[in-house]
């Protein structure tokens, strides 16, 4: 399988890579347009902050490219929120995708809870194959300040504060919050059946 990880200045990449290292994947890291879109699979990973991302992105062509995709494509985390219209981050207008998903930063009333978001937390009403074989109830790994609302395109919701978007899939496109790259057992399984889309 021709599978490439979008590189950009935001990517967890080598995570992701160890991640399907186990699974018994190797991918190629690329910001190629050619080989992004001749991939079986894209997964496009991030960690950082929205408006700079998206610079780049838009400097590269990146944020039409993405866009037209028609195969498989992983958003992770930040890559996630990207695919969606709008980011509060900065006032971060995203590719739109997800359209009219807006991601906004958590402010708890309640001072106990932390942000951003650090830890494992459960994943719930759970839709669609990328979640085929998991449990309601699972618990993944979270590093997040910002969310995406609840929408018609979530397919996995999440308990923080507030219910917010843990999953969202339109088409060939589909994005997790959570880092299946480090949410052991589940993660794996999850990244295994985006594999075998």
């Amino acid at each position: 399988m021709n599978l490439v990880i979008i590189k950009y200045n935001a990517g967890n990449i080598q995570s992701v890579l160890f991640a399907l290292e186990r699974l018994g994947m190797s991918a190629t890291v690329t910001d190629d347009p050619d080989l992004i879109r001749g991939a079986d699979k894209v997964i496009f990973p991030g960690v950082g902050e929205a408006s700079t991302a998206m610079q780049y992105l838009r400097q590269n062509k990146l944020d039409q490219l993405i866009p037209s995709l028609t195969q498989p494509v992983l958003g992770i985390c930040l890559g996630m929120q990207l695919l969606c219209e709008y980011s509060a981050e900065n006032d971060t207008r995203c590719m739109g995708i997800f359209d009219q998903v807006l991601v906004t930063r958590f402010n708890p009333e309640d001072r106990s809870i932390k942000v951003p978001q650090i830890g494992w937390n459960k994943i719930n009403a759970l839709q669609g194959p990328l979640f085929n074989g998991i449990e309601d109830g699972a618990y993944c790994y979270y590093v997040h300040g910002y969310y995406a609302g609840i929408s018609p395109y979530t397919v996995a919701s999440t308990h923080y504060d507030l219910l917010y978007s843990a999953a969202l899939q339109k088409n060939n496109f589909y994005g997790v919050q959570f880092h299946p790259e480090k949410s052991a057992a589940t993660g794996e399984h999850i990244l295994k059946n985006f594999l075998t889309l």
